[in-house]
């Protein structure tokens, strides 16, 4: 993992704070509409999970989540039996968690926090492999008289690791161009360098989609999260722009920017909240000493799973410095994460199930939710 080393914001977001300073904000014109069914329809689902998740690369991880090398965790989130693993040279891989002998789980998927994995041995008949895939030891091996193990592995999935995050496709012709370069944002806040501090992983009884809206705008803070983080907040202004298909949002004070001196990072990172929406499932929440990254994995139409990893930036080594982080950790993933947004994305769930909401109304505070799905429908 990367030393830690003075950073300094990128152009991008460094513009998107003066943009807040100046009174700017990005707003639609107009009052815009969704259809229900985009959260309802079986079918479109399914086309989502064919034209959308099979394509596109897909966050799996923070690196924080392998620490060292020679370390694995099974990932079944995105409804393939997967390992995410860090070799001995500390390259991170994912690979498929089957066998290549009869197909068996290598690492259960109870077994949620990484692993030893200098060696990776099948439970049913030992077959054994190296951290990267590679098969190394086949007991009985005069049992498969002219098998090579040297040209047997685990099977592989393109991924990248870029920024303090793991990426991975299903696709072998997935463009993980968009991955990089929004990494540069993400080495401006040292993702890379930072502690994995903990990591939930909830169910929610609604499409993946409502998951994604509610993190898409700042409307609802003041509102929904008053008794519990909006006195963090300011009802300020937002702006927003693009990286490739990822989102880049802004919330601030024009005020309060005016004195700050923006040259300062730490001080600009108090001042303002940067939030990423990763295309299409992630959404990167930075707050002034810790970062929140949520993946948001659909099951089926009405339900998905939002993995919450929350990082800082060293390992708590006194009492006074873990009850800090447990209270940050319990206020933003108990009350106001789990509490409040994925309550609300719940009963908006409900509530187009009911059949009387008809379309959804997104006013000129929300654009970004409108933007969100026309990529969604421009892949459809």
């Amino acid at each position: 993992m990367d030393a830690p080393v003075s950073r300094r914001p990128t152009a991008g977001q460094m513009a998107l704070a003066e943009a807040i300073a100046r009174g700017e904000q990005s707003l639609g014109s107009e009052i815009k509409t969704i259809p229900a069914d985009v959260y309802l329809d079986p079918e479109r689902f399914d086309t989502e999970m064919a034209r959308l998740f099979s394509k596109v690369p897909l966050v799996v991880a923070p690196s924080a989540l392998l620490d060292a090398p020679e370390r694995a965790v099974a990932h079944d989130g995105y409804g393939s039996p997967l390992i995410v693993s860090r070799d001995r040279d500390g390259v991170a891989h994912v690979l498929a968690n089957v066998c290549r002998h009869r197909g068996t789980r290598l690492i259960s998927p109870e077994d949620d926090e990484p692993i030893a994995a200098r060696r990776i041995v099948c439970p049913y008949h030992a077959w054994t492999y190296r951290s990267d895939g590679g098969l190394v030891g086949i007991p009985r091996a005069e049992c498969f008289p002219g098998l090579d193990p040297s040209g047997i592995e685990l099977a592989r999935f393109e991924s990248r690791e870029c920024g303090g995050l793991i990426w991975f496709a299903k696709s072998e012709d997935a463009d993980f161009a968009d991955a990089e370069a929004v990494a540069a944002d993400f080495d401006a806040f040292d993702f890379a360098g930072h502690h994995l501090y903990e990591r939930q992983t909830h169910e929610v009884a609604a499409n993946w989609k409502q998951v994604i809206d509610a993190f898409l705008e700042a409307y609802h803070v003041q509102r929904l999260h008053a008794s519990t983080i909006a006195s963090f907040f300011a009802d300020g202004i937002t702006v927003a722009d693009r990286i490739g298909e990822h989102q880049r949002a802004v919330v601030g004070r024009a005020d309060y920017l005016a004195s700050v001196d923006r040259g300062d990072w730490s001080a600009l990172r108090r001042a303002v909240t940067f939030t990423y929406q990763l295309f299409p499932n992630t959404i990167v929440v930075v707050s002034p000493d810790y970062i929140n990254i949520l993946v948001v994995m659909p099951l089926v139409v009405g339900r998905c799973l939002v993995e919450d990893f929350m990082l800082i930036p060293e390992k708590p080594e006194t009492n006074e410095a873990e009850a800090h982080w447990r209270r940050s950790w319990d206020l933003l993933d108990g009350a106001a994460f789990a509490g409040e947004d994925f309550k609300a994305a719940e009963l908006c769930q409900r509530g187009m199930e009911s059949g009387i909401a008809g379309d959804i109304l997104l006013g000129t505070l929300e654009t970004g939710i409108a933007e969100f799905h026309a990529r969604i429908d421009r892949y459809l």
